[in-house]
């Protein structure tokens, strides 16, 4: 989903891009290699690795943390070693301990535990973190690291499994629409907070943070506010129609209490989202109606 809007954000800004998504298999470091040696790209923007919510980090821990090890081990070493002027590996704000200070800075990264919930994928992210710090050190490029708010948006993974808590919530209302359920459940006391950003403003921060940020980072990458989730409950259901009652079920994990970014930074240097939060809902289940239709017609 990130990786997409950040190419059509680029193409919209003029620039030739290569998706590295048809030729490189991570599993193969031999076609990382390949690839970097072919094209010799300028600017390199890793938004690659597998992701999940609470269900698929607690089942798939080890999937998690393998895959984006080798995200970044291959592919920010072979960005280095092709001559790339500029990159920007994206992580996640699941990486910052779980009882860091609100909003969350950088200056809060490893100074407390992780998350459980999460902690095998945040450790990846982490690792990916400090590789571009070691290798601005070392050798002197200008890589650096951007941690993402929670993006959703058209391209999101709605799958039971791994969904995140939007599309995750969108499915489950939109089926419990058609069914004619009477009540749904939503995981947790509803009290937990996340910042969320729409697809495209997220795109939008990655293509403008490359352009003029020019610190050492990490950089935060967010809307700027954060919602409760019950909250976010009552705006998803608003937006799908659907018309039942919500229990929610105090026995499943919250996870983080608190996740919001310290945005200060990248709003100094000027850029801020644009997509109001009901637009950006209404957009995500727009896209979600058309992958259905699609998928009922094959």
């Amino acid at each position: 989903m990130v990786g997409a809007a950040i190419i059509s954000a680029l193409r919209r800004s003029g620039y030739d891009v290569l998706d590295g998504a048809g030729e490189v298999l991570l599993d193969r470091p031999g076609t990382v290699a390949a690839f970097f040696e072919r094209h010799r790209p300028r600017h390199v923007i890793v938004a690659a690795g597998k992701a999940a919510g609470i269900t698929g980090n607690q089942r798939h821990p080890a999937d998690l943390i393998h895959d984006n090890l080798l995200v970044a081990t291959h592919v920010i070493h072979e960005a280095w070693q092709s001559g790339a002027q500029r990159l920007m590996y994206l992580a996640s704000s699941c990486s910052y301990p779980r009882q860091a200070p609100q909003p969350m800075r950088p200056e809060s990264l490893l100074t407390g535990s992780l998350e459980p919930t999460s902690q095998s994928y945040a450790i990846a992210k982490l690792a990916g973190m400090e590789m571009c710090a070691a290798y601005r050190r070392q050798h002197g490029v200008q890589f650096f690291a951007a941690i993402a708010a929670d993006a959703f948006g058209p391209g999101d993974d709605f799958s039971p499994e791994d969904s995140h808590v939007v599309a995750g919530l969108m499915r489950r209302m939109h089926h419990a629409k058609k069914a004619g359920a009477s009540s749904l459940e939503v995981w947790g006391s509803g009290r937990q907070r996340r910042e969320f950003i729409y697809v495209d403003d997220l795109a939008s921060a990655c293509v403008f943070a490359m352009q003029r940020y020019r610190g050492e980072g990490p950089l935060n990458l967010g809307g700027g506010r954060d919602t409760s989730i019950a909250e976010l409950a009552e705006a998803v259901k608003t937006v799908v129609g659907y018309e039942g009652t919500l229990h929610f079920d105090t026995t499943r994990p919250d996870g983080m209490p608190l996740k919001a970014l310290d945005n200060s930074e990248l709003a100094a240097l000027g850029w801020s989202p644009s997509t109001p939060f009901l637009d950006a809902l209404q957009l995500t289940y727009r896209w979600f109606l058309s992958r259905e239709a699609t998928e009922v017609v094959r």
